[in-house]
């Protein structure tokens, strides 16, 4: 087999193991968690389906991808819940070591080209990372709030704590930033997020 494409299958089947990392969100129905590949996958058709409230015009296809590969780390790095503060000191050092082996399984150009995708989602500074960015936040919030917000009271979530993460939404969509904003003033109301 040529080197290039046995590196290329290689590496498709490790990410395969992406669909094993199992989310903190479970999936509409509350019967069980999503894993990391449903996770990617929702977020990338989303994004597609929302990309006219984008805040900028983006390359559609490019946030696509970094929806689909921004968690591939986790498979080594495992899944930090977005409100646990001792798991996201250290999902940076994590993610780094992830990042390299796993990208090292591919052709060393597209090795380059996955980790320069990666590093810019993570990075949070072009259209098509914040807008990505904005999925990422309004694909779990949208699961908790179909939910009935089991999960925020679950791990008696904050209102500070949602907001908080939810900045990065409002960098990437003003308009999907007040669709969440919505919808977290109606779970605070609720008492599903704790009111501070």
């Amino acid at each position: 087999m040529d080197e290039r494409i046995k590196k290329q299958l290689e590496f498709a089947l490790e990410i395969d193991k992406e669909k094993s990392i199992y989310r903190q969100t479970h999936i509409d129905g509350y019967s069980r968690c999503e894993n990391d590949a449903e996770h990617a996958w929702h977020m990338a058709i989303m994004a597609y389906l929302l990309k006219d409230y984008a805040n900028e015009e983006v390359d559609i296809a490019k946030v696509m991808i970094m929806c689909l590969i921004h968690d591939i780390v986790e498979i080594d790095a495992g899944d930090t819940y977005a409100y646990d503060s001792e798991g996201l000191a250290t999902q940076k050092e994590r993610e780094d070591r992830a990042k390299e082996r796993i990208y090292s399984l591919l052709p060393e150009d597209q090795k380059e080209e996955m980790i320069a995708l990666f590093d810019e989602f993570e990075a949070c500074e072009t259209a098509e990372s914040k807008y990505a960015h904005a999925m990422d936040n309004l694909q779990p919030l949208m699961l908790n709030d179909s939910n009935g917000g089991k999960d925020w009271i679950l791990h008696q979530v904050k209102s500070s704590q949602v907001y908080k993460r939810q900045e990065k939404t409002k960098l990437g969509s003003d308009k999907i930033y007040d669709v969440v904003d919505e919808l977290i003033k109606k779970n605070i109301k609720a008492g599903h997020i704790i009111d501070e």
